[in-house]
């Protein structure tokens, strides 16, 4: 599995920012009112980006030999597979909220003005959860083959559900 990129995060998020921000601004020329925002939406994504981080850091010692016993490779496949999940979630999540914003640029006063600070949170806890799955993306990767010291190949996927046989030794 080939990690997911920031360029490709920067793309969705741009993506979904224009698309949302052209949805929400026929919804309200239509009468028709913003979605409810709360706070609670900012802390919830930096706490699943927290947990993002703490897996990967998980990972990452079995990885290096730190973690007594080893982890299983399918949970840190899992773990591998959470983080790049997190990387595009959290970027449709950042244009999203930015979109969000950008529809309350125009008349940010009152309740409008409490609602783009609430969105400017939400989307830079997304951003947060972008940059915590590309984090723990890192530390998923396995390390390059004995065979192939320059570390070139394959080496750079994230870790895959099987687990690595050992090398075959001349008789």
């Amino acid at each position: 599995m080939k990690p997911a990129k920031a360029s490709a995060a920067v793309v969705a998020a741009a993506f979904t920012a224009a698309i949302g921000w052209l949805l929400l601004d026929f919804w309200s020329d239509q009468g028709g009112r913003m979605p409810p925002q709360s706070y609670v939406a900012a802390v919830a994504i930096l706490v699943v980006a927290a947990v993002v981080v703490v897996l990967g850091w998980e990972v990452r010692r079995s990885v290096r030999g730190e973690r007594k016993p080893p982890m299983n490779p399918l949970a840190a496949a899992r773990v591998a597979v959470l983080s790049k999940a997190a990387v595009y979630g959290g970027a449709v999540l950042t244009g999203w909220y930015a979109a969000l914003g950008l529809s309350l640029l125009d008349d940010a006063t009152g309740v409008r003005r409490e609602r783009l600070l609430t969105s400017a949170a939400a989307a830079v806890a997304s951003a947060v959860l972008v940059g915590a799955g590309l984090l723990a993306q890192r530390w998923c990767r396995l390390p390059p083959d004995d065979d192939n010291p320059d570390g070139l190949g394959d080496d750079a996927d994230l870790i895959v559900p099987q687990q690595r046989g050992e090398p075959e030794r001349p008789a």
